[in-house]
């Protein structure tokens, strides 16, 4: 008999349809082998697709694939599978853990439906890039990094998973960047990031805190058009650097040169004994809601959950 699991795209950090960050999400993943998964996401293309399980530590469980392989967490992913348990009566507003390779987190869905999702305790340390090596591998002039690289170096950041984080000067130097993404791809490796995210604090709108790209060759994909995690793990930067007058939550804009524009916002409030406990949230829409027919394991067992 073939089988189908119910599967959606969703597009998170955005009120919009067709803008912000497609995820994949299969909201009844229980049961579904590794390999089933990787097809999954495989056809459906988006960067990250989430899948939904039973949990014995958690309320629910999130496993994340992209077309290529699994990740540990995904901020967009997981903003769009609970937008999605809330928008189909799954779940109400309220505060809710999910686990994910990186452990067991928090999560809020407010009434208006932002999703929260509180990420890991920030690791940050600054690493052996030169300014030449991070410009010519986003394709521009050493001075679009060295004129804001004295008081911002760049940076290792992690909040679950880890990003290069590269200061730029002016906004006409970011939409410039035409990254070589090899050269990405060997600083990535080099510094044991999954991404590199550059940003500067010019701005498309008043309100916002900075306008950000984010490029991650390493899973397979070439420029991502709104980054949660990426976003956490730069917002604990810049309150490390002490780089930010700001409240929170900070708004990241991105996705604009790659008509997907989004907001992601961002919380580095202080947690108990003085931790910080980055949050992104945001909200999403779901732009397909339908049945894939799922193929059959090549594995020997089914992994169940």
């Amino acid at each position: 008999m073939t089988e189908t699991r119910r599967v959606q795209l969703v597009d998170a950090f955005t009120t919009e349809p067709m803008a912000g960050n497609p995820a994949g999400v299969v909201p009844e993943a229980a049961d579904l082998a590794d390999d089933q998964m990787g097809a999954i996401a495989s056809e459906l293309g988006a960067s990250e697709t989430a899948f939904v399980l039973p949990s014995e530590e958690a309320d629910h469980r999130l496993r994340y694939f992209t077309p290529e392989r699994e990740v540990d967490l995904c901020g967009h992913a997981s903003v769009a599978a609970f937008a999605s348990l809330s928008d189909r009566g799954a779940i109400d507003d309220g505060e809710y853990t999910v686990e994910t390779e990186v452990g067991v987190l928090d999560v809020e869905v407010e009434p208006d439906g932002t999703v929260w999702l509180t990420q890991s305790p920030p690791e940050i340390r600054e690493v052996d890039v030169s300014l030449e090596d991070a410009a010519d591998a986003l394709g521009l002039d050493t001075p679009a990094l060295s004129e804001v690289g004295e008081d911002l170096p760049i940076a290792r950041a992690s909040t679950g998973l880890p990003f290069l984080v590269v200061p730029v000067g002016y906004f006409e130097q970011l939409s410039a960047i035409d990254p070589d993404l090899d050269a990405v791809e060997k600083l990535c490796k080099a510094n044991g990031a999954e991404g590199l995210y550059a940003f500067t604090f010019d701005t498309l709108e008043g309100d916002a805190t900075l306008h950000g790209r984010s490029f991650a060759p390493l899973a397979g994909i070439p420029e991502d058009p709104v980054t949660g995690t990426a976003s956490g793990a730069v917002g604990a930067y810049l309150r490390y650097q002490a780089a930010l007058d700001a409240e929170d939550p900070l708004v990241f804009e991105q996705g604009h040169f790659l008509d997907r524009p989004g907001r992601v916002l961002v919380d580095t409030r202080e947690g108990e004994e003085g931790a910080t406990a980055p949050r992104v949230g945001g909200r999403a829409v779901t732009t397909l809601d339908g049945d894939l027919t799922v193929p059959e394991s090549d594995e020997d067992d089914i992994i169940e959950a």
